[in-house]
């Protein structure tokens, strides 16, 4: 199907990025959320990262001024009925991401496709409350979505090909590298991830080392960019816990248990370097 209007429901971190990329890739984009000031957030965002894309030479003044232009922040979720394409990147809790897509199933047109950025939530599930399960997908970016090349898409149990099809070359268009796994909990990016960060959280709490200590072992050892540390603050300690809680129930297995010191200080607030303290202070 033709696609040109983009709906991306959702304007924080994952959210505002994606919009970013669909208005620098040419599409019209509707960027919805449940209140006036994330989306004024959002677009702050979006600003700053074009401004940071022209200093650099990357984009011409004008690209800037065409790609903002090409974004409408809504807070009316009708609003997307029009588009051709929808992109969920709401909260990484299944009850909020049910919701959201019963009402887009309702509201979006029946050949529409429905995308989520879920990292770690059940495709299947999710086109199962929808009466277009075939047109159901998973599209995880990576986060900075405006770096990283990486599409992970999803296959529900009942996604089509051409589905399938359809996401991976809008990617390509948006200039991404896609690769398809199945479903399953945390798929594969972070089924694989989390219990490394999980660990190292075990390892801060039993006191074997200091979680400097522990990010200096990886980034010297094992040539990681950032420790698991510094990465877990980044991604957020609340979507740490929800991604290893979200595998624990659909794994059963217990060695997806989140650390207990994680669980504390999400419970203290201490989410990471969005909240100000994590394992850092910022």
């Amino acid at each position: 199907m033709d696609i040109r209007r983009v709906g991306v429901l959702g304007a924080g971190t994952m959210g505002n990025g994606i919009a970013h990329v669909f208005a620098r890739g040419g599409y019209s984009v509707i960027l919805c959320d449940v209140e006036q000031r994330f989306l004024d957030r959002g677009l702050a965002t979006i600003t700053k990262n074009l401004d940071r894309e022209v200093a650099k030479n990357k984009i011409t003044a004008e690209d800037k001024a065409s790609a903002l232009k090409k974004i409408e922040p809504v807070t009316e979720r009708g609003k997307l009925a029009d588009c051709d394409f929808i992109v969920e990147a709401a909260t990484e809790k299944f009850e909020i991401k049910a919701e959201i897509f019963r009402d887009l199933d309702r509201l979006a047109r029946p050949e529409v496709i429905l995308s989520s950025n879920t990292s770690s939530i059940s495709i299947t599930k999710l086109g199962a409350l929808t009466k277009r399960p075939d047109k159901v997908i998973g599209m995880h970016f990576f986060n900075p979505v405006l770096v990283m090349k990486l599409v992970e898409v999803i296959r529900g149990l009942a996604t089509s090909q051409e589905t399938f099809t359809t996401v991976r070359d809008l990617s390509i268009k948006l200039d991404k590298t896609t690769v398809e796994v199945n479903d399953a909990p945390g798929f594969v990016s972070n089924r694989v991830l989390m219990p490394l960060l999980n660990e190292a959280m075990y390892t801060v709490m039993e006191g074997v080392a200091t979680p400097e200590a522990v990010d200096e072992i990886f980034k010297l050892g094992m040539a990681h960019p950032m420790g698991p540390l510094t990465l877990a603050d980044f991604i957020g300690l609340d979507v740490c816990l929800d991604i290893m809680r979200v595998m624990l129930d659909g794994l059963g297995d217990p060695k997806y248990r989140p650390c207990p010191l994680l669980i504390k200080m999400v419970d203290a607030g201490w989410l990471g370097r969005k909240s100000g303290r994590g394992f850092y202070k910022y």
